[in-house]
């Protein structure tokens, strides 16, 4: 019942988090940036125009399609190792305080992972599961994208633009895409899934790239990896605030340094992986290339 309800409100911050983004923007205070386009989307609904509505269905419907894809790879990796795990939790997010209307989704896992295999397995069943449906989402938001006019990008100085990570900038040279596009729900919840994958494929503590990682490594490479990865980060992080851009990934630092002081759980079976196993680990940090963004926002 829980899941359900999680659910059920976290489809409604992102329906309506769609919805507002579809709008001109609104409002100049910080409040009025937060109020208004909620009271716009209700407004224009009550006129009869449900078109700011049906892309925030199309947003929610993809992001969350997503975000349930890569927790339910965990999920069902666990069941067929017969580990005790709980269905996803969707986290709600006020819309419009995030980008996304939500902070993901998780899954409680309530036994030890004692196998190697079982531990790679869990771990990168996530990320490859999502990304197995932002990819199809990503192509479809880039084909039906709009062209953006010059007149919108060049006219304001100071404006937050959004890169794109190499999976989005090969598909658009492919399709012949421009680089400047105009809002759309599915290209925006396809960006977003990818930064969260992105985040979760860090080789770092508990994330799944750190499953992966001390998988095929094992504890000692684990920890040093761990350092360095975080220490990358930091410089990212520092670099930004250096440069005057949005230091997207101090928060994301200081969660990498509280995962590596918490650690990682030891593994008991120490069977060998296969080659099977390792072709994936080269997939998932391929994809992990493909997805990460070092300057997610800049300002122009």
């Amino acid at each position: 019942m829980l899941h359900c309800g999680l659910l059920a409100v976290t489809a409604i911050c992102t329906t309506l988090t769609g919805a507002a983004f579809s709008l001109p923007a609104q409002g100049d205070s910080v409040v009025g940036s937060l109020v208004a386009p909620l009271v716009a989307v209700l407004s224009e609904t009550a006129s009869g125009n449900f078109q700011p509505v049906i892309k925030g269905l199309l947003f929610s419907f993809t992001m969350l399609t997503i975000l349930a894809a890569h927790e339910l790879g965990h999920y069902f990796a666990c069941r067929h190792y017969k580990i005790r795990a709980t269905l996803p939790f969707f986290i709600p997010a006020p819309p419009l305080i995030t980008p996304f209307g939500t902070f993901g989704a998780v899954i409680k896992i309530k036994e030890p992972i004692t196998s190697r295999r079982a531990l790679f397995d869990i771990g990168i069943a996530g990320p490859l599961a999502g990304f197995a449906f932002a990819l199809p989402a990503t192509i479809i938001g880039l084909i039906f994208a709009t062209p953006a006019p010059a007149s919108a990008v060049y006219a304001t100085s100071g404006s937050m633009q959004f890169n794109d990570p190499v999976l989005f900038i090969l598909i658009s040279k492919l399709l012949g895409i421009p680089k400047w596009i105009e809002w759309n729900p599915i290209y925006w919840a396809a960006w977003g899934t990818i930064l969260v994958t992105a985040l979760n494929l860090f080789p770092v503590g508990q994330l799944d790239g750190g499953h992966v990682l001390y998988a095929v490594l094992g504890p000692r490479a684990h920890r040093w990896v761990s350092r360095v990865v975080a220490a990358a980060c930091a410089s990212l992080a520092l670099g930004s605030i250096l440069l005057g851009q949005p230091p997207v990934y101090l928060i994301w630092t200081f969660v990498l340094l509280f995962l590596m002081k918490v650690g990682h759980p030891p593994v008991i079976e120490e069977e060998p992986l296969g080659t099977a196993r390792i072709a994936l680990a080269l997939i998932s940090l391929i994809v992990f290339l493909l997805c990460f963004m070092p300057f997610p926002i800049t300002i122009s």
